[in-house]
């Protein structure tokens, strides 16, 4: 069965709307796209869509009491709730410099959570 979705590209500034064309849920066809990514994105946004999150976490002993963190790589959009919640129930310990990995594999998506921003411990 053929079905029809809307998308707003979100490859580059241009924001194209797309028409996707999909069939037994696979892209058959993308209109709209001024560029390659505009495809890329329709074919994985309808095949199987991921997201980068970005969050806190709470900072024990440090200038601030929370940093910024985000997943490394995308994870499967079905799982932002489930690392999201997982996330808050994490303190970490200062000293934390970027790049840091706070939570490895979380919720089992094989993606590390690392900070963002570098928090300096209390003397």
């Amino acid at each position: 069965m053929m079905t029809k979705k809307e998308l707003t590209c979100i490859g580059c500034p241009i924001g194209c709307m797309l028409d996707v064309s999909l069939e037994d849920n696979k892209v058959v066809d993308v209109k709209g796209n001024t560029c390659l990514k505009g495809k890329t994105y329709a074919e994985k946004e309808c095949t199987n869509p991921t997201r980068i999150v970005t969050s806190s976490v709470k900072v024990r002993n440090g200038e601030i009491d929370a940093v910024s963190v985000k997943t490394e790589a995308d994870i499967p959009k079905s799982m932002i709730m489930k690392c999201v919640e997982e996330l808050k129930g994490v303190t970490v310990e200062a000293p934390v410099n970027i790049g840091d990995v706070i939570v490895r594999n979380i919720s089992g998506t094989k993606v590390n959570i690392i900070a963002t921003k570098s928090v300096a411990k209390i003397n």
